[in-house]
């Protein structure tokens, strides 16, 4: 879920920015009395904050399992009566 917000909250910034460096402009008042590069620099901290919250909420921690293939089991009892009670590293 929040991996969704960073992608929102860039896609917000670039959209700002765009207004900011005058690509395209939608018209909006309240933006006329404000300079164009601090609109600009707000989308810009926009981006990267969402590009900090989507990497930062990553599904793996990078960290790989190693599916117990090193691991030999330890038995108790003998024949038909063994169980295992264990594992250890080989």
């Amino acid at each position: 879920m929040k991996k969704e917000l960073g992608y929102v909250v860039s896609v917000v910034g670039i959209v700002l920015m765009a207004l900011g460096f005058g690509i395209f402009d939608l018209g909006f008042e309240f933006l006329n009395g404000v300079s164009g590069n601090y609109v600009a620099g707000a989308g810009i901290v926009l981006i990267v904050v969402g590009v900090m919250v989507s990497l930062k909420s990553g599904g793996s921690s990078g960290r790989k399992v190693d599916d117990g293939k090193s691991e030999v089991p330890i038995y108790e009892g003998t024949g038909k009566n063994r169980r295992v009670v264990g594992y250890r590293k080989d």
